[in-house]
């Protein structure tokens, strides 16, 4: 993930979908745009997306513990509730190890920074263009949330994206030469060194561990500004990547998993 590079999508594109007007239980709508005969829409034509809060039932569990808040105080974690979870995953398909890292992320950044108004289907549509929440190429996340095997991204030489020399020595992405997009939410390993979260509390910041990668995602696009209205939405998620087909595709895929809790 990176504002001012295109990463490859060859493996996660999305195809369009069409617009559609969803409700969901705490009552804000997300509209989704769709394409156009495969090219972008002029942005006065565009239709706004606001993504809906989370369920009203992703309740704390209970569990909590600090970590630090790059550029503040320090901050607790805010676990969401299992049996929500529990009931989501069934509902959305999405896994219920990703689910929970998404959820837990959006009440952490709602106790953290109430202005934002990130919903945990915000970062769930996000993850399932990154990653299929982290099960890229048949793979899977792991107990302790990290995807088997590895998710990394090409080397970003220049050939096919901006030319990013190696800024981790390797650490994060098994490369000395080039950077390459890491995890299941894509970071690339010099934007990780700014905005890398410790989202499961073991005191290590790892972009390949999804509870991490999810809140360093949250915070990352709570710092865009509110995301309570269409334009504060839209500008969040395209600081994510520069295309609005992308925002188009985070909605549709925000909104279908919004309609599936509403039921």
């Amino acid at each position: 993930m990176e504002a001012d590079v295109d990463r490859d999508r060859s493996w996660s594109s999305m195809l369009a979908v069409v617009a559609a007007v969803l409700f969901v239980g705490v009552g804000i709508a997300l509209i989704a745009s769709a394409h156009v005969a495969g090219s972008e829409r002029p942005a006065q034509e565009r239709i706004a997306a606001v993504a809906p809060e989370e369920a009203s039932d992703a309740v704390p569990a209970g569990n909590t513990s600090t970590v630090p808040l790059p550029g503040g105080p320090r901050a607790s974690l805010v676990a969401a509730d299992p049996a929500w979870t529990g009931r989501t995953a069934f509902a959305t398909g999405i896994p219920e190890r990703a689910l929970r890292a998404y959820a837990s992320a959006a009440l952490t950044l709602k106790a953290e920074q109430p202005a934002c108004g990130l919903g945990w289907n915000t970062l769930a549509g996000i993850g399932a263009i990154e990653s299929a929440h982290g099960t890229h190429s048949g793979g899977r996340l792991d107990d302790a949330g990290h995807p088997q095997p590895a998710i990394r991204g090409i080397p970003l030489d220049g050939s096919a994206s901006a030319a990013i020399s190696d800024t981790d020595g390797g650490v994060w992405d098994g490369d000395a030469v080039w950077d390459r997009a890491v995890g299941p939410l894509q970071f690339i390993p010099s934007t990780w060194q700014k905005w890398g979260a410790d989202g499961d509390g073991d005191g290590v910041a790892d972009p390949n561990q999804i509870d991490d990668a999810a809140l360093a995602a949250g915070r990352y696009l709570c710092a865009a500004g509110e995301m309570t209205s269409a334009s504060g939405w839209r500008r969040a998620v395209f600081s994510y990547n520069h295309l609005d087909s992308y925002v188009d595709d985070v909605a549709a895929t925000a909104d279908a998993y919004a309609a599936r809790v509403a039921g």
